[in-house]
């Protein structure tokens, strides 16, 4: 039987909150993947990579999976109302509804998260529960039928345990090694609580102007 994953894939994308959990379910087997948009018109990511939906919302059948990632562009759908009503839809039918990073925010928008545990990524945490959700800061989160992923690299953590729960652990287990998923970073900076001071400082410097926009829309 064949599993069908949806991903949106918008302008403005952070490309590997969108490309880290594909890698993943697109080595599922059984799995069917597709990047969903209102067009297929190529789009650019965050970081100015290229990406292709292969389906429109109008094409788009009902998923296993409904996947939301995140990245600057999240801003412009938080108040695309089409964007929000295909979401809802299609999450209505899934089995699993999902997102990584800031998509958690779009999920909210569209009705989601209320009174759901949920995770995105640290510098949006504190705005769950603008929309209804609990925050839980750890990389994978799952609330029945609803799992949300961290910030950006969480995304290939959460595909892994999202094709456990449809394939069982063996078949997740087979594509870590597949990948050679064993991460060991150079630095302890990967959270508000191993990096310093001036380095959350620097990070939130870098994000302030979306953080600012984001603020001002679930306001």
């Amino acid at each position: 039987m064949t599993l069908r994953f949806g991903i949106l894939c918008f302008p403005g994308v952070q490309q590997l909150d969108l490309t880290g959990p594909y890698e993943v379910f697109a080595s599922a087997k059984g799995a069917s993947v597709h990047l969903v948009w209102r067009d297929t018109q190529p789009i650019r990511s965050s970081a100015g990579l290229t990406l292709i939906p292969d389906m429109t919302f109008a094409e788009a059948p009902n998923f296993d999976v409904l996947c939301v990632p995140g990245g600057g562009g999240v801003n412009a759908i938080l108040t695309d109302e089409p964007v929000l009503a295909f979401v809802r839809d299609k999450a209505a039918k899934a089995r699993f509804v999902t997102s990584v990073c800031t998509g958690a925010l779009v999920l909210g928008r569209a009705g989601i998260l209320r009174g759901k545990r949920a995770a995105t990524h640290w510098n949006a945490m504190d705005l769950l529960p603008l929309l209804g959700a609990i925050p839980v800061a750890e990389r994978v989160v799952r609330d029945g039928s609803l799992i949300t992923a961290g910030g950006v690299t969480s995304g290939i953590d959460f595909g892994l345990a999202v094709v456990a729960e449809l394939l069982g652990r063996e078949e997740a287990e087979t594509i870590q090694l597949a990948l050679e998923y064993a991460p060991a970073p150079p630095f302890n900076a990967g959270t508000p609580d191993t990096a310093s001071a001036a380095i959350v400082e620097a990070a939130k410097t870098r994000m302030a102007g979306s953080r600012r926009e984001r603020e001002r829309l679930l306001a």
